[in-house]
């Protein structure tokens, strides 16, 4: 998964994507997919974020491995892009199912008056991390005053976050714009530089000695890689999208047992990635996706309260001026309590 946070975060950005929605639902002259028709054609479709890269890794394995024919459809993957939404096609039914690149987008699509919810999260925790070189590490919360931050402008909010959850003052941290190379970095203009943790091709400019730093560990909470669909998908579809989400996780159990060959399984599916790059960083993808409670509930789970303290903290960062979701609003466990039996109950490699 390279750094396509930076792109797709913003609230903002969600809230053009849930207005296109309502324009694309009414549009003549645009045929939509009935849920009447997609079961005919027994075929499902999901809509990711971004494009397809390592973060996807289980859906891809799911897909090579025949997972999705033995449970009985076809899937279709439709990777996303800078110029592309998430949210229409599946408001629209021409897809599915989605995937945002994290929570927040979901709660901001919610706020925003889009009936989607939660149904999985793929990752534990959001990659997104603050780099810095050794000579001048930051090493957790006490490190960041005085500092200077690179950051790309979508994610200031999560600056604001980090700052209002340990109660320090915007003014005891200077945080400037910045691009996606990390050449701020390198070349000493800045003391850290924001950026997903997964793209170690473009963190390898940095050095192997440099210092990631997750915002989970600045007291940041959030889940990555997250399905969701719509309510009324949850509603009236609910076999289906636990028979995907089923075969998916069935997908990621046997990248656990099978990494190397997993690589090399995503990398001939998409030759535009890095054999040798992929083989580097698919420890810390498992790492990202398995943990003590993947352990006990199974691939894929989310906790509640979880959710419910991220959006407290964004309410108070003025992410929701017109009132933030309900938190039973933005999720249900429906579709994990229906692959309970069938999700992998995995640690993260080496725990």
């Amino acid at each position: 998964m390279t750094g396509h946070f930076d792109h797709r975060i913003d609230r903002r950005t969600l809230l053009k994507s849930g207005a296109a929605a309502g324009l694309l639902a009414v549009a003549p002259g645009i045929q939509l997919l009935s849920a009447t028709s997609a079961r005919a054609a027994a075929k499902l479709v999901i809509q990711y974020d971004w494009l397809m890269s390592n973060g996807q890794i289980g859906d891809i394995a799911a897909l090579k491995n025949g997972y999705f024919e033995d449970a009985g459809f076809e899937v279709a993957f439709s990777p996303g892009g800078p110029n592309s939404a998430t949210v229409p096609p599946v408001i629209s039914g021409s897809a599915q199912l989605g995937q945002f690149s994290e929570t927040p987008q979901l709660f901001a699509a919610r706020a925003s008056g889009v009936p989607v919810r939660i149904i999985a999260c793929g990752f534990r925790t959001g990659p997104y991390a603050l780099t810095s070189k050794p000579g001048k590490p930051i090493n957790g919360v006490a490190d960041l005053k005085g500092k200077t931050i690179g950051i790309q402008p979508t994610a200031r909010f999560l600056m604001d976050a980090i700052l209002s959850k340990n109660g320090i003052a915007p003014a005891d941290v200077n945080v400037i714009n910045v691009g996606f190379d990390k050449g701020p970095l390198v070349r000493g203009e800045v003391d850290a530089i924001g950026g997903w943790i997964t793209n170690t091709q473009a963190l390898s400019v940095v050095g192997e000695d440099r210092v990631d730093l997750l915002v989970r560990d600045l007291g940041l909470e959030s889940y990555a890689n997250v399905y969701f669909a719509t309510d009324g998908a949850i509603d009236s579809d609910a076999e289906r999208l636990a028979k995907f989400i089923g075969a998916v996780a069935k997908g990621w159990g046997w990248v656990h047992a099978n990494p190397q060959e997993a690589v090399k399984t995503m990398v001939g599916a998409y030759p535009e990635m890095d054999l040798g790059w992929e083989q580097k960083t698919i420890d810390l993808i498992l790492k990202l996706a398995f943990d003590e409670n993947t352990a006990a509930e199974g691939w894929g789970t989310f906790s509640p309260d979880s959710l419910d303290s991220q959006l407290s903290l964004l309410d108070k960062v003025g992410q929701y001026p017109n009132g933030r979701p309900k938190t039973e609003d933005v999720y249900t466990t429906a579709i994990l309590d229906l692959t309970a039996d069938s999700r992998p109950k995995l640690a993260a490699p080496g725990a």
